[in-house]
């Protein structure tokens, strides 16, 4: 791979926020989002063949670009967050940015609240920038509030519209290969250290995906096999098994991805630890309310995920 020496700009958030981007052949929407962000910036390109590095080398002069050989998936987050030298990391992907002053706010946040390691963003999707229904879902989370964390307490992220406090996610281990950019297992370990998680959304981030780059199809098996391995590696045995039965009930292409979710069942074994007792108690509150919703028009929430995290 190849790290260049990084310059940083004269943004004021420049001294405590690294914005990773992780693309593989995402040239053209690179060519449109590299232009929004603010050093520093990393790029780490999973093993483009469309001169998608060579691009952000042309369009931000002053970016860390990390060339890895092949596709390491959610991986290469942790390989960006490595790199950076901030004490707070906001990811992004090569379709998505951050709305101007978003990250200024987060990184006040962070700073004002030691025990905070994760701040998930609002985040508007497409062209019309509607609300992403993950969003809509952390919105309305059951789990307690408290007078010394802003904004609401969540157990979960999109990958994608997250800033970390960099030293909580290296803790935890980052992102896992097998679970590609599922962001529960981490929201559980983080919370499982101490720290807490919310969800402010007066920060922003903006989402533009091409069409056709990834089918509703693929999103949910890959949602059902990230839930399933989730489960099996940080949860009570009960917890998966329900999981995976009410993917298989849903059909094709969840039962798909819980077929996936079996083949790679001895590696998340060789990984299990679940998380303690209070982790879990909060984390059974979000899944009752995920399953059976809540008074009013709320429907069950995993049901109406669409974008995976």
């Amino acid at each position: 791979m190849t790290l260049p020496s990084m310059s940083l700009g004269d943004v004021e958030h420049s001294e405590r926020v690294t914005t990773v981007v992780v693309t593989r052949d995402g040239r053209e929407q690179l060519e449109r989002t590299i232009p929004r962000h603010s050093a520093p910036l990393v790029v780490v390109d999973n093993g483009s063949t469309d001169g998608s590095a060579d691009l952000v080398r042309t369009l931000a002069p002053d970016a860390t670009v990390i060339e890895l050989d092949h596709d390491l998936g959610a991986v290469a987050r942790n390989i960006g967050a490595y790199a950076a030298s901030t004490p707070y990391v906001a990811f992004a992907d090569d379709d998505s940015w951050w709305a101007p002053c978003s990250l200024d706010l987060a990184a006040d946040v962070l700073d004002t609240h030691a025990d905070i390691g994760v701040i998930a963003a609002r985040l508007l999707v497409g062209e019309d920038a509607h609300l992403d229904p993950f969003c809509e879902e952390v919105g309305r989370s059951p789990l307690p509030c408290f007078p010394d964390v802003p904004g609401t307490s969540i157990l979960d992220f999109v990958a994608r519209a997250v800033v970390v406090r960099r030293s909580a996610l290296l803790e935890v281990g980052g992102f896992d290969p097998l679970l590609g950019g599922e962001g529960e297992r981490v929201a559980l370990d983080i919370a499982d250290s101490g720290r807490r998680l919310c969800y402010l959304p007066d920060v922003v981030a903006r989402h533009e995906p091409a069409d056709g780059r990834v089918t509703e199809a693929t999103r949910a098996r890959m949602r059902a096999r990230g839930e399933v391995l989730t489960a099996v590696m940080r949860r009570p045995a009960r917890v998966a098994v329900r999981r995976a039965v009410r993917h298989v009930r849903r059909g094709s292409p969840d039962a798909l991805g819980v077929l996936d979710a079996l083949r790679r069942l001895p590696l998340a074994l060789a990984r299990r630890r679940t998380i303690g007792s209070d982790t879990e108690t909060q984390a059974r509150l979000v899944d009752l309310v995920a399953e059976r919703g809540l008074p009013g028009d709320w429907t069950p929430a995993r049901q109406r995920i669409s974008t995976p995290v």
